[in-house]
């Protein structure tokens, strides 16, 4: 796409009404297809939206495309992922027949040029599984981003600032993983009562989002035992920093969901 098309992409999809940003803790693939007090908050969560805004197309940034390099796929028909094993046949056949976007994929190049199109990709559970409770009629044009898995914390965040032009553009971005994630200890707690560690990374977390002190969750290692407990590995955190960093100083930022299950937190937040 050359400055002329773009030009004319971006005036097309002008907008007056800046797009909120979400974060979602998607936790299990199976919430696709449960009625518990999370899949509800997701359902309160999209009529809110959908009475307010009307999307051009909606960007997730999932946990599940760790990539070397960042990508962008442009599939105009991406297809479903079932980027998992051991679940019931039933979660298998859920559909979410969204479009792509390749119109706003090739704008994400243009504001990122170390950005590489990609075809392969489509929408892993990360996207389909809440977009199903947010968006149940898949009539909202759908694109992934991937996470360049080997760059630190920081990167993340500032390549996110690069991409608050869209917002103005009706894109609706979505970081979609979990601020405490640690599957291996999940099974260790089969009731479901949180781990001392993963209340107290939580609440931290939501301390400093509140503050806007987006530093301090970037270095969040510096946050010792809890914050080694609490992120093992960092695919599922990363998600959040590119929220973050979408984020304008006076934005208000509220949480729509905060529950922790063992190991993991479900907190949820809208920013805008």
């Amino acid at each position: 796409m050359n400055l002329t098309h773009l030009k004319s992409v971006a005036e097309a999809y002008n907008r007056t009404e800046k797009m909120p940003v979400l974060f979602i803790g998607h936790g299990n693939p199976m919430n696709a297809i449960l009625d518990n007090p999370f899949t509800h908050s997701l359902q309160n969560l999209g009529k809110s939206l959908r009475e307010k805004y009307k999307p051009n197309a909606i960007l997730v940034v999932s946990a599940h495309w760790l990539s070397r390099g960042t990508f962008v796929n442009i599939s105009p028909k991406p297809k479903i992922i079932y980027d998992f094993g051991g679940f019931p046949e039933e979660l298998f056949q859920v559909k979410y027949p969204a479009s792509g976007s390749p119109e706003f994929a090739r704008v994400v190049e243009e504001l990122l040029p170390e950005a590489k199109e990609d075809t392969d990709w489509g929408l892993d559970h990360g996207a389909w599984t809440i977009l199903k409770h947010i968006y149940p009629d898949a009539d909202i044009p759908v694109f992934e981003l991937s996470i360049d898995y080997y760059r630190p914390m920081e990167y993340h965040f500032n390549l996110a600032e690069r991409l608050k032009s869209l917002r103005d553009k009706g894109v609706l971005i979505i970081g979609s993983g979990n601020i405490v994630h640690n599957l291996r200890m999940f099974f260790g707690r089969k009731d479901g009562t949180p781990y001392d560690w993963t209340i107290e990374f939580d609440d931290w977390s939501k301390e400093m989002i509140i503050n806007k002190d987006f530093r301090s969750l970037i270095n969040y290692e510096k946050q010792g035992k809890a914050a080694a407990m609490a992120i093992p590995t960092p695919d599922h955190y990363i998600p959040m920093l590119y929220t973050l960093g979408l984020t304008e100083p006076d934005e208000e930022i509220k949480f729509t969901y905060e529950e922790n299950i063992g190991s993991i937190s479900m907190r949820c937040f809208q920013i805008g």
